[in-house]
């Protein structure tokens, strides 16, 4: 992202340096809500405006951009614009490549987390269909989707007539839901769970801990692991910024 006229410094290992003092929440009029730095709008790679209908995630975006920048270096990332991140999915990328984007999700039916169990009989697949079988229902309940299930990590493939209706469903999505899914799909390994989030039907409490029923099982037998309780808070926060983002374009 940039400022329509300076643009950003470059790039430092720290990261980008702050150059603007000062962050607004700007009305464009049916448009909604612009962010300005420095009375500049907030520019996307593809030059699009950052400006959202909401004004909620507006001043999201906002308090996102206060903060940017504001560590002792006075250099931020990314990471540190995550919402930004989101929204411009749902902005620019997700518009100029919106069928991409379906058939990227939709990929993750033949390798979805769920569908995959551990060698029948053991505990761990029990453990796995305890907690993962409930969305399985779920998904046939709510989008007539009824999915395969294995055990081991031979690939199966979905029926036609699953992949048609999972595409026709997110094909109906707003783009707004895209992007959430953009977010949530990938972290979870899972297009049910993400669905799932999208939904409402769980917490993001929940759903973590039914992505992660394989590492909590090990880390159970052999012990905490810091590599797996660090991809599992990533997991939670990606989840949680995707889960407010939502709630924030719900929102007036």
């Amino acid at each position: 992202m940039s400022g329509s006229a300076t643009g950003l410094p470059g790039r430092t290992p720290a990261g980008r340096k702050r150059f603007w003092k000062q962050v607004a929440l700007v009305p464009q009029g049916d448009k909604g809500f612009a962010v300005q730095l420095d009375g500049r709008s907030v520019r996307l790679p593809g030059k699009t405006e950052l400006c959202v209908r909401s004004r909620a995630l507006a001043e999201a975006l906002v308090a996102e951009w206060q903060a940017a920048g504001q560590s002792a270096d006075g250099y931020f990332t990314p990471d540190d614009l995550p919402l930004t991140g989101i929204a411009g999915s749902m902005l620019e990328r997700i518009p100029q490549a919106r069928a991409g984007v379906l058939e990227s999700l939709l990929a993750y039916a033949n390798s979805d987390l769920v569908c995959y169990r551990d060698g029948a009989g053991s505990r761990l697949a029990a453990e796995q269909a305890a907690v993962w079988d409930p969305w399985l229902v779920w998904l046939e309940a709510t989008y007539g989707v009824m999915f395969h299930t294995t055990h081991g990590v031979m690939p199966i493939c979905q029926s036609t007539q699953a992949l048609g209706a999972l595409k026709a469903a997110l094909g109906e999505l707003t783009n707004a839901q895209l992007a959430v899914l953009g977010v949530a799909v990938p972290a979870l390994g899972s297009l049910v769970l993400g669905l799932v989030l999208l939904g409402g039907a769980a917490t993001v409490e929940e759903l973590v801990a039914c992505a992660t029923v394989d590492e909590r099982q090990q880390m159970a037998i052999w012990g905490q692991d810091i590599e797996i309780t660090d991809r599992i808070a990533r997991m939670q926060q990606e989840l949680e910024t995707a889960a407010r983002f939502k709630a924030l374009t719900q929102q007036a």
